[in-house]
C-alpha cells in the first residue's frame, strides 16, 4: 500500500472541523500546538502542584480510585499510584482497534488536555504528540470499555507504551513498544500524580469511532442518493415524488435535501422522457419513498455529526480543573455519545434495507429488464446470489440495531452503578456502516447492470457519469462469473469517493 501523505492538524483544545477529519481520515495525522495551548497546560499543571503543597487530598490524585476514593495515598507513593492505574486497566481483549481510530483517539486525547483542566505534566501531552506525529500506533484492543469513566480500559493500552510497555504499529507491523519509541528517539515519560486518571478518563475511544462513523457516513449519504437514482432509471420510476413542490408539504431537511439532489442527478434524462406517458400510477416504496427514508436517515446524521462536533471540544477526564478549584464530576460518563450511536445505527441499517429492496425489485425485471439482470438465465443465475449477500447482512444490521445504551451492568462495587455501554455501541455501528457499504455497493452493481439494457436512451447525468465510472472498473456481465470479486470492486469504488467525485464535477456540489 503506497505511503498516505500526512495531514497536519492544528489543535488548541476547542473545536475540530468535520472537514479536517474528513481530509484526514486514512492519512498519518501531525499535531501542530501553539503556545497558548502549552501554556495552559502549564497552568493546569501549577493548580495539581498548589493542591498537593497544601496537602489536600483531591480524589484520583492521593486517594485510591473507584470504590476505593476513600484510601489515602502518600506522597511517596504517587507517581507508583499512577503507574499501577494503567497497568491494572489495561485488560482489554478482542482484536484491535483500526490503526485510522487510534489516530484519532491520540488526536482527540492531545486535544482534550490542551483545554487545560486536567492537571497533567506538559511531558505527557508532549509524548502523546510525539507518538502521532511519529505515526507510532498503540495496539489498543476492541473489547473492555463500559463506556461509563470514559474508555478506561482502551485509553490505558493506549497510554501503556508511555511508561515503556506495551505494543505499537510502525509501518504497520506490531512491534514492542519500548524497540519503536527507541528508534524514533521517544523516550517513556516518569508518572506524576494525576497523569494516569487523566490519561485514561475520558470518551476518546468512542469518540473517535464516532468520527469515523460520520465522516464516512456523510460520504454514504452521497452515495446512496446517486445509486438510488441509478435504480430509478434502471426500473423507469417516475421523478414525480421528487419534486420540490411535494417535498415542500413535508419540508424535513433531510428529504429537501435528496429531492434537489435526485432532480439534479436526472437532467437529461432521456429515459424518464421515454416513458413520461406511460400508465403506470406510482412506483414502490424502495423508489417513491426514498426521499422521505433516505432523508430521514441524513438528519439523524446530522444529529450525529453535531454530537461529535460538541464532543470534539470538551474535557471528559476527572477531577478536573475549575478555577483554582478540582471537582469530581461525571464528564467522562459515555451516554451523550452511546444513545446517538445506537441511533445512528439504525439511520444507518436503513440505508441499506431500502437499498436490498430497490436490488430486489430490479431483479424482478420491471418494466421490461430481464429477470434477474441477464438474457439467458437458467444456464446462468444472474444477479440472484448477490442480492442473498445484501439480504444477510441487512438481517446482520437489524441484530446489530438492538441498543447497547439501554443496558447498565453496575462496577467498582457499586461506585460506579450506572454505565453507558457506549464503546459497545460504536463497535455496532461501525459494523452496521460497513454492511450498509457493502449491500450499496450490491445495489449499484444491479442499477449498473438494469442501466446498460436501457442504452442508447440516456439516463440523466449523474446515472449516467456514474455508469461510466462503474464500467471503469467492472465490466458488464452477460453470464456468470465470480460476482464475489465484483462485489469487492465496488466496494473500494464506492469508499475511494471515485463515483461521487465524477458526478460532483460535471453537477457542482450535491447535499
Amino acid at each position: 500500500m503506497p505511503t498516505q501523505t500526512p495531514i497536519t492538524i492544528t489543535l488548541d483544545g476547542g473545536p475540530i472541523a468535520l472537514e479536517t477529519l474528513d481530509l484526514a481520515l486514512g492519512h498519518p495525522i501531525r499535531a501542530a500546538i501553539p503556545d497558548a495551548a502549552w501554556q495552559r497546560v502549564r497552568n493546569s499543571r501549577a493548580v495539581i502542584e498548589k493542591h498537593l503543597a497544601a496537602g489536600n487530598v483531591i480524589y484520583g490524585v492521593n486517594t485510591g480510585f473507584g470504590k476505593l476514593c476513600n484510601k489515602r495515598i502518600s506522597n511517596a507513593e504517587l507517581a507508583k499510584l499512577q503507574e499501577n492505574l494503567i497497568l491494572s486497566h489495561a485488560v482489554g481483549v478482542g482484536p484491535p482497534i483500526p490503526a485510522d481510530i487510534v489516530r484519532f483517539m491520540l488526536l482527540f486525547k492531545i486535544n482534550a488536555l490542551l483545554a487545560g483542566a486536567s492537571g497533567i505534566q506538559p511531558a505527557c501531552v508532549e509524548w502523546l504528540v510525539a507518538m502521532l506525529n511519529a505515526d507510532l500506533l498503540p495496539v489498543v484492543p476492541t473489547r473492555g470499555s463500559l463506556g461509563a469513566s470514559g474508555d478506561l480500559a482502551p485509553l490505558a493500552h493506549l497510554v501503556m507504551p508511555m511508561i515503556g510497555r506495551g505494543s505499537v504499529l510502525e509501518n504497520g507491523v506490531e512491534k514492542p513498544a519500548a524497540e519503536a519509541m527507541a528508534r524514533h528517539g521517544i523516550k517513556p515519560v516518569a508518572l506524576a500524580a494525576k497523569d494516569g486518571l487523566a490519561l485514561i478518563n475520558g470518551t476518546q475511544m468512542m469518540l473517535a469511532y464516532l468520527a469515523e462513523i460520520v465522516v464516512r457516513g456523510r460520504r454514504l449519504a452521497k452515495h446512496a442518493d446517486v445509486i438510488a437514482a441509478m435504480s430509478l432509471e434502471a426500473a423507469r420510476g417516475s421523478l414525480k415524488p421528487f419534486s420540490e413542490g411535494l417535498l415542500a408539504l413535508r419540508p424535513h431537511a433531510g428529504a429537501v435535501e435528496v429531492g434537489e439532489n435526485v432532480r439534479r442527478l436526472m437532467v437529461d434524462s432521456e429515459i424518464l422522457i421515454s416513458h413520461a406517458n406511460c400508465d403506470k400510477v406510482q412506483d414502490p416504496y424502495s423508489l417513491r419513498c426514498v426521499p422521505q427514508v433516505h432523508g430521514a436517515c441524513r438528519d439523524a446524521l446530522r444529529h450525529a455529526a453535531a454530537t461529535l462536533q460538541t464532543e470534539l471540544a470538551c474535557v471528559t477526564d476527572n477531577p478536573v480543573i475549575v478555577g483554582d478549584d478540582v471537582i469530581s464530576g461525571g464528564n467522562f460518563h459515555g451516554e451523550p455519545l452511546a444513545l446517538v450511536l445506537d441511533y445512528l445505527a439504525m439511520a444507518l441499517a436503513e440505508w441499506a434495507n431500502i437499498s436490498e429492496r430497490r436490488t430486489y425489485l430490479l431483479l424482478s425485471g420491471p418494466d421490461g429488464l430481464p429477470t434477474l439482470l441477464m438474457q439467458d438465465t437458467g444456464l446462468n443465475s444472474g444477479f440472484m446470489i448477490p442480492q442473498y449477500t445484501a439480504a444477510a447482512l441487512v438481517n446482520e444490521n437489524k441484530v446489530l440495531c438492538t441498543p447497547a445504551s439501554v443496558d447498565s451492568i453496575p462496577s467498582s462495587l457499586g461506585q460506579e452503578d450506572h454505565v453507558s455501554m457506549g464503546a459497545t455501541s460504536a463497535l455496532k455501528c461501525r459494523q452496521v456502516l460497513e454492511n450498509a457499504e457493502t449491500v450499496l455497493a450490491i445495489e449499484l452493481l444491479c442499477a449498473g447492470q438494469g442501466l446498460d439494457f436501457r442504452l442508447p436512451t440516456k439516463p440523466g447525468i449523474g446515472p449516467r457519469l456514474a455508469l461510466e465510472t462503474l464500467r471503469t472498473r467492472i465490466a458488464h456481465a452477460d453470464a456468470d462469473r465470480a460476482f464475489g470479486e465484483d462485489i469487492q470492486a465496488s466496494i473500494a469504488l464506492l469508499r475511494e469517493q471515485k463515483i461521487v467525485q465524477a458526478v460532483e464535477k460535471a453537477v457542482g456540489f450535491i447535499h
